[in-house]
């Protein structure tokens, strides 16, 4: 008998020190910049098979598709407390957005120049350095990609992110209208262009480029990229100097050339108008003419020939008032 009840001691000294061990580590909460998925022997609980969100998927292609079958899992909110059993474990996922710089590296400390400048190779072999940040979070809607689908997700996103903006970088030509001549020609001055400084003039369109190439990155990698900003292109000291010449030369022959065509625009445009002042003397004075040749019409029409005569009987009337000499010429004698 004494045996039973020392067992049924142990079994209930045994059952509450469970209970005292386990209730204080099976309760936890989650806070408002937070999300948690709970596991039950690394399963977690599933909403749908695959995750057909078009938010998600809908810049995804075929291939991407079918490789990136992340399922729908249930998350929990904000709040609290919620209760785990010891076989079951919480992952805690802060969504909030974070700002990271571009040079940023989770693996070292020491790359990138100190985490401090991204290093990349412009199209013409040219090394140049990169300052910039990022923002980025984690997307709710597809949690399971960024908890399980990748083992080192912000070393994973860091890496693609930097993949495409050095590929970016290494054919970037930047969108600079064509210069042409009054014959049609392209201006052989495009040609003599340098990388960084269409990089260095077309910032924006760098930026608006990673943001197009970055859509993806949630349906693969459950991040969403919500922005990027290249703040800074740095070339090296010892090529500095030479790129300073090279602009210097390239602003003043573009300067010539544009004096050029404004000049000769100048010149079009005096000749049109040169044309245009000498056409309507032109119109005027036949216009005249033509008013004239219709008033002698009407007057012979009303008078007869005679009109004519005595119409420019006065007008010689007219002429001699204003005449000094006259010369008149009868049977080849000239007489004053």
């Amino acid at each position: 008998m004494d045996a039973i009840i020392y067992a049924l001691v142990i079994v209930g000294g045994l059952f509450v020190g469970f209970l005292f061990w386990i209730l204080p580590r099976g309760f936890f909460t989650v806070r408002q910049d937070q999300r948690a998925v709970k596991t039950t022997f690394g399963k977690a609980s599933r909403l749908l098979a695959h995750n057909n969100d078009p938010q998600i998927v809908g810049e995804l292609n075929t291939e991407e598709r079918d490789r990136y079958q992340f399922p729908k899992i249930a998350v929990i909110g904000p709040g609290g407390p919620y209760f785990k059993w010891p076989w079951q474990r919480v992952y805690k996922v802060t969504v909030a957005t974070q700002t990271a710089n571009i040079a940023f590296d989770p693996d070292s400390r020491t790359a990138n120049k100190g985490n401090t400048l991204l290093e990349a190779i412009t199209k013409d072999q040219l090394n140049i350095d990169l300052s910039g940040q990022i923002r980025y979070r984690v997307s709710e809607e597809n949690i399971y990609a960024y908890l399980f689908g990748i083992r080192k997700p912000i070393s994973h996103i860091m890496g693609y992110f930097v993949a495409v903006l050095r590929e970016k970088i290494a054919g970037f030509e930047g969108k600079t209208p064509a210069t042409t001549d009054h014959e049609g020609n392209n201006n052989l001055l495009e040609a003599a262009t340098v990388s960084i400084n269409d990089l260095r003039k077309n910032l924006r369109e760098l930026n608006d480029h990673m943001d197009r190439e970055c859509i993806v990155s949630e349906g693969r990698y459950g991040v969403i990229l919500e922005a990027s900003l290249i703040t800074g292109i740095d070339s090296p000291n010892e090529v500095e100097s030479a790129l300073a010449a090279i602009n210097t030369a390239h602003n003043q022959v573009s300067s010539e050339i544009s004096l050029a065509h404004a000049t000769a625009d100048q010149r079009i445009v005096q000749s049109k108008r040169a044309v245009e002042i000498a056409t309507l003397q032109a119109e005027s004075e036949t216009e005249g003419l033509r008013l004239l040749a219709k008033e002698l019409a009407e007057l012979k029409n009303i008078g007869g020939k005679s009109s004519l005569d005595a119409y420019v009987r006065n007008v010689k009337l007219s002429l001699y008032d204003t005449t000094e000499t006259i010369y008149h010429t009868n049977g080849g004698d000239n007489n004053d």
